[in-house]
């Protein structure tokens, strides 16, 4: 063979290697674009905590689960709990963006973190819902309660207990996590009904959500107030009241004690007395709201019928919103909202040790 011909035979090879690999290429890319086109049926879901609130795995997770299933048969919920670590959580959001996940609800442990995630997520086309606390960033619906009211009906609940007292009572004031934007706003709520109207809150710190916490905060404010220095105690919610009430009652004390969330042993609580209220937010109509509009977002359709009206974060203005009203709980009303809702039967209340007291609040 002559250099020539070899030449050729070398070019008409490497045309022929080019054009294979890249066939080949193409081909790799084409999986690669089926990878990023992402889950279209999956909804991710994550959840803040699961030691200061029980409701999260109990209520918030099988009533999404369940709902996104009756809108969306063949879809499915990728699920994860942060424990109480904005890291976990991060790590957690990162997971469903690699696995394509194209719409996640999400309930952010630390609000005020999640702007560069939010951020990130929506430019590679992921929606992402505020679950109960306003994530921070560009997020494409929010769905809460209204939290400013909660607190306004804690600091109310909180007065009405005290009754005649109210004017000459000093209060403590254990407040949620900093880094929870809803605890700002029932913190807020509550000042906005006690100021005035008590003789003054005389201790306040952050129980961080946490009841150990919460407990070595009631620990100090005896230590430093007295026994006598305090006639009620605002708790942000029931698993830091749980807390609370156990220190009060080491220590001697009976003030009153309101808290947040309706969980069973505080229900069990306002039955015996040793809790005044809680904050009754329907968690069925919440979840629900949630799941049809993850299911509609996945469907590429407006959220707008759902969430229609709006709110503003730190960073985003005129987010799509949907807010519903709490209650207050009390031992006179038990049967008219958490029993009727059908949230606890007075079976789930009234178990061994809390019969006799159920008997006597006319729960049957």
């Amino acid at each position: 063979m002559n250099a020539m011909m070899r030449r050729a035979v070398i070019g008409t090879a490497a045309v022929s290697m080019a054009l294979s690999m890249a066939a080949c290429g193409k081909a790799g890319d084409d999986k690669k674009d089926s990878a990023s086109a992402g889950d279209t049926k999956s909804i991710g879901l994550l959840l803040p905590e699961n030691a200061s609130s029980v409701r999260y795995e109990s209520f918030d997770k099988p009533f999404i689960e369940a709902k996104v299933k009756e809108l969306c048969g063949d879809c499915n919920v990728k699920y994860s709990n942060a424990e109480g670590s904005a890291a976990k959580q991060k790590q957690q959001f990162d997971t469903l963006i690699t696995q394509g996940v194209k719409v996640i609800i999400l309930d952010a442990f630390d609000a005020a973190s999640t702007q560069s995630w939010v951020k990130e997520a929506a430019e590679k086309g992921v929606k992402v819902i505020a679950y109960d606390r306003l994530a921070t960033g560009p997020v494409s619906a929010y769905v809460s309660f209204d939290n400013e009211k909660v607190g306004e009906l804690q600091g109310q609940a909180l007065l009405d207990a005290l009754g005649a007292k109210a004017a000459e009572s000093n209060i403590v004031m254990i407040n949620g996590d900093e880094a929870d934007p809803n605890a700002g706003k029932f913190k807020s709520g509550a000042h906005k009904v006690l100021d005035g109207k008590v003789k003054g809150v005389v201790y306040e710190q952050s129980g961080e959500w946490k009841p150990t916490v919460a407990g070595q905060k009631i620990g100090a404010a005896i230590t430093q107030l007295g026994k006598d220095g305090f006639q009620a105690v605002y708790s942000a919610n029931d698993g830091m009241a749980a807390a609370i009430i156990t220190q009060l009652k080491s220590a001697g004390i009976n003030v009153p004690v309101g808290g947040q969330d309706a969980g069973l042993d505080a229900i069990q609580r306002l039955v015996t007395g040793e809790q005044s209220y809680t904050i009754y937010k329907a968690y069925k109509p919440l979840a629900d709201s949630a799941a049809e509009l993850a299911v509609a977002l996945l469907q590429g359709k407006d959220v707008k019928a759902i969430a229609s009206s709006t709110i503003d974060s730190d960073t985003d203005k005129a987010i799509p919103a949907k807010l519903l009203d709490p209650k207050v709980v009390t031992k006179a009303n038990i049967q008219d909202t958490v029993i009727a809702d059908k949230l606890y039967t007075v079976a789930d209340i009234c178990t061994g040790s809390y019969a006799a007291a159920c008997a006597t609040a006319g729960l049957k």
